[in-house]
């Protein structure tokens, strides 16, 4: 939790929300309700009027008061994070860490969780839909849509982690904060994360009374309404209730019927108890939500590939099946089939606190959560009867447990130590349906996949235990050197099985290999999985901390749960190595100018030893994971927040990261090499980049707020979110390269008390300058690749009351 704003600061109190019904919440985010609040010390005007005193010998003239409450109101306030299991300043942490406050999110309308790689450094979200998504920090973890795999880097919401990471692609509801730990980060948190780890914090209940309604709209129908109320029930006894309601009609344009995609619903809500019976004992329940209802993942046509020998085979064999080829950058598709997703999922937890004799602290936390994906695409992308009806449907359960003892601060040597268990049982079903037209697209023999229709279904089970300690030891005031272990076993047991298809003429034996039956049998993985930390950091003044760390993470073994090319290849082929990960750290923290001023930086290395990632399959026209050799990453990052005046704080950060295999010699081809005759069949791809790692980013946002003489606060917001060009897909083709781009969003508002309530209103703008960009690319068959395009400019109001 944060401090509370010093007196002299003229920022609203902290905005809070209203009781409402599922569906029917009445409020979207306003930007801006008080300064963005990250920095290194808050300084109350009693203690600045004491330190003034101080320095001046003794006196405590009005022109000294009056001087160090301007100074007192420019500062910026404690940013304090649970990084290491235990509260803290973010500038006594020795690790690289960016951390969000729930009004540095509505300042710039960030209400979802791919929006943030607009206000952090390295962080990259790759979203088509809740199935293929995923975080990647130093360009690391872009392996969407892997429901064999754990992701690389761990998302955690209200301290239980999310096994897949769609479960974090709802409307961010009611959080407290959002805290980015870059680098492997296995030795504290709950399962491997050999990237990093994304930590989302929701407001806890009250015992005093808060609530807030907000209502917002815009273009392309976008509506959206929130609200939260939070009080007392009883003497020891709290509750929250938050919920949402979300829609937009979407903004690509379907030529074929006049429809417009990628848009739909979203709705939600949470519902909070927090027992308090005593100074030492704490229980806070959580159940929670939501649902989706949209056509997202709707995936334009980037690009046709190469011509080879006067040959561009996806125009060629597209134009003989009859398809419209629509320019991508139009917002336009051609689709004659479905494109539809629908999400249902929820889950509970139970944190219990306990603070024992000689101020040790006992935590348990206990936590269900289940996920079910359905989903119906036209997987042709083309207004043709090709691929009619695919995709993958998921049903996911999971289960953990974890208890830690953290001992009291202040001594030479302090350390957590605990242990969890995670248990997952994922369920999935591939189908595909394709048309009359399939082999002419294709390019198989008459009848092989003509409307045939193929099956399958993919089961994993997990059981994860470890065991985890970490300390500090403090050898000088000044000098601390911080050890870590975790040790990870794990079980799993998958089977995989394709049934026999359907229609056609596969009674023939004619049908293509990529539907024939095939069933793995039992598959079962056992792994050891250790991580370690270890970092000494060093306090030179009260301004300036600098640290140098090194870690080791390990992210276990992985089965392929899409057939793919199993029945040439064999079952082994369904299984992929565990993924180990060293990292290097050297970096300093720093507070300047009389605590108006934050400045960091760091530099990384990290090396990675079989990369798990996803690559595409041409014959059988899906993906599958692999070990994509040795991967490397390195490079600077920098960030700085700056309140120049009262009123006006600008916070910029960047990064630069160079990500290479370092080893890779039997990697896919890219199309113009592959569909040459007498080509490889493989490529070395040493000193390729990784797919979806920018080189170079950079963010810069500003908020400056100030007060009338009639009482009422004008504000203006404004962000600009830079991403150097990255490869598009693994096989690093020429024709799948994500150009650069940069996204400009704006939003000004005015606000004003009521009696004993504020209102806020305000005007934003979202893409001001409407970039119409790439935020990941697809292999397509014969050589294309299709896109995910990012959302146009859009504009709108909102409406917020706290009382």
């Amino acid at each position: 939790m944060r401090d509370r704003t010093s007196p002299s600061t003229p920022v609203p109190r902290r905005p809070t929300r209203a009781r409402h019904a599922l569906g029917l919440a009445i409020a979207l985010v306003g930007l801006g309700v008080s300064l963005p609040l990250r920095a290194d010390e808050r300084t109350t005007l009693a203690e600045a009027n004491a330190e003034a005193v101080g320095e001046a010998g003794g006196e405590s003239a009005p022109a000294v008061t009056a001087q160090v409450a301007s100074r007192s109101g420019q500062r910026l306030g404690t940013v304090t994070v649970n990084a290491r299991r235990r509260e803290e300043s973010v500038q006594d942490v020795p690790i690289p860490i960016n951390s969000v406050d729930a009004q540095t999110l509505e300042n710039h309308r960030i209400y979802r969780i791919q929006d943030l790689q607009q206000l952090v450094p390295s962080t990259n979200v790759s979203y088509v839909h809740a199935r293929q998504s995923s975080i990647s920090i130093r360009g690391l973890g872009n392996n969407p849509a892997s429901d064999g795999m754990e992701p690389a880097v761990g998302t955690y919401l209200d301290n239980v982690y999310l096994e897949r990471p769609g479960m974090a692609v709802f409307d961010l509801l009611d959080v407290e904060q959002i805290d980015v730990l870059r680098g492997p980060q296995g030795t504290l948190f709950g399962k491997n994360t050999t990237a990093g780890v994304v930590n989302i914090t929701s407001r806890k209940p009250t015992f005093h009374h808060e609530r807030s309604v907000e209502i917002s709209g815009g273009e392309d129908g976008y509506f959206q309404t929130k609200g939260s109320v939070s009080g007392p029930l009883g003497d020891t006894l709290a509750g929250r209730l938050s919920a949402y309601r979300t829609r937009d009609d979407g903004y690509i344009k379907n030529i074929h019927d006049g429809d417009e995609l990628n848009g739909g619903s979203r709705q939600g809500f949470r519902g909070q108890l927090l027992w308090k019976p005593s100074e030492t004992f704490n229980l806070r329940w959580i159940g929670e939500y939501n649902e989706e209802d949209s056509d997202n993942g709707t995936s334009t046509l980037y690009s046709s590939g190469p011509t080879i020998n006067g040959v561009n085979r996806y125009e060629q064999r597209a134009t003989a099946a009859g398809a419209r080829l629509v320019k991508a950058r139009a917002r336009k598709v051609d689709l004659d089939s479905d494109q539809k997703v629908t999400v249902f999922q929820g889950g509970t937890s139970l944190e219990a606190n306990w603070t024992l004799p000689n101020d040790f602290t006992l935590t348990s936390i206990s936590a269900y959560r289940w996920w079910d994906f359905t989903p119906r695409n036209d997987l042709d992308y083309l207004g043709i009867s090709a691929a009619i009806n695919a995709g993958v449907a998921v049903r996911d359960k999971q289960y953990s447990q974890e208890i830690r003892l953290a001992s009291p601060t202040g001594d030479v040597f302090d350390y957590v130590l605990g242990a969890y268990y995670f248990k997952k049982d994922l369920d999935n079903k591939t189908f595909f349906s394709y048309g009359p037209m399939a082999d002419v697209y294709y390019g198989t023999a008459p009848g092989a996949l003509a409307n045939v229709r193929s099956t399958g279904k993919g089961r994993i089970e997990t059981d994860s235990y470890a065991l985890f300690a970490q300390g500090t030891w403090h050898i000088t005031p000044k000098l601390e050197l911080t050890a870590g272990i975790r040790g990870t076993y794990e079980e799993k047991d998958a089977r995989v099985k394709r049934y026999a298809p359907t229609g056609g003429n596969s009674a023939s034996g004619t049908t293509a290999a990529s539907v024939r039956a095939y069933d793995s049998g039992d598959l079962n993985l056992y792994s050891f999985s250790p991580s370690g930390l270890l970092a000494l950091s060093y306090r030179f003044n009260d301004r300036w901390l600098g640290y140098a760390s090194l870690s080791h993470g390990e992210k276990s073994d992985g089965v392929n749960l899409s057939v793919s090319s199993a029945p040439i290849a064999g079952a082994d082929s369904l299984l992929v190595g565990t993924e180990r990960v060293n990292n290097a750290e050297l970096g300093f923290k720093s507070t300047l100018l009389d605590g108006t001023l934050l400045f960091n930086a760091n530099l990384f290395w990290t090396q990675v030893h079989g990369y798990q990632a996803n690559a595409y399959d041409p014959e059988a026209r899906s993906s599958y994971l692999t070990n994509a050799g040795d991967v490397r990453s390195r490079g600077l990052e920098v960030e700085t927040t700056w309140r120049p005046i009262r009123g006006l704080t600008i916070n910029a950060n960047g990064s630069f990261n160079d990500v290479r295999y370092t080893d890779y010699k039997d990697g896919p081809c890219p199309p113009e090499v592959s569909l040459r005759s007498g080509a490889p069949a493989s490529c070395d791809l040493t000193g390729h980049r990784v797919v979806g790692a920018s080189r170079w980013i950079a963010n810069l946002n500003g908020h400056y707020q100030w007060r009338l003489d009639n009482g009422l606060q004008p504000y203006l917001n404004a962000s600009y979110a830079f991403r150097y060009r990255a490869v598009g897909t693994m096989e690093d083709s020429e024709y799948a390269q994500i150009p650069s781009y940069a996204v400009v969003n704006l939003s000004t508002g005015l606000r004003g008390d009521l009696g004993n309530s504020q209102w806020d209103i305000s005007f934003w703008m979202k893409n001001a300058f409407d970039k119409t960009y790439y935020t990941s690319l697809w292999s397509a068959s014969n050589g294309g690749y299709t896109g995910i395009l990012g959302t146009p400019r859009t504009s709108g109001l909102t409406a917020r009351l706290d009382f």
